[in-house]
């Protein structure tokens, strides 16, 4: 299956863009009209000021609030290093969710990807 960083660079319309380590890319609350793909560096995720997952070159992030109807933010990402980001806006992403459904997956299975890692997290700080 292709990676979603793979197929947003295919359709995307709108340019890489380029951003320095320690630069904020979105912050918590913000309204999101873009989700990106890591093409080169790390994004640190801040949930209340507390960092808790770090997104990894051909991941992608951003995109709940593409989803969401009122296209707000969960979390904060800052660049852990410098990055190149593909970039997808909403009509883009949905355009892609239609016309690739592995796209689709692939997204699902990110955000699967976190929340068992979230899961695993939560299970170690609470004793059950």
């Amino acid at each position: 299956m292709i990676q979603p960083i793979e197929t947003i660079k295919i359709f995307k319309s709108q340019p890489e863009i380029t951003v320095s380590k320690g630069e904020i890319i979105f912050r918590d609350k913000e309204k999101g009209t873009v989700m990106y793909g890591i093409i080169k560096g790390e994004v640190e995720m801040y949930v209340d000021d507390q960092l808790v997952e770090i997104i990894e070159e051909g991941d992608i992030f951003g995109q709940g609030a593409l989803v969401h109807e009122d296209y707000s933010r969960a979390s904060t990402a800052i660049a852990k290093t410098d990055c190149k980001l593909a970039v997808l806006d909403r009509d883009r992403f949905l355009f892609v969710v239609q016309q690739t459904p592995m796209f689709a997956l692939g997204v699902m299975r990110s955000y699967s990807d976190r929340h068992r890692r979230l899961k695993s997290v939560m299970n170690g700080l609470i004793d059950i």
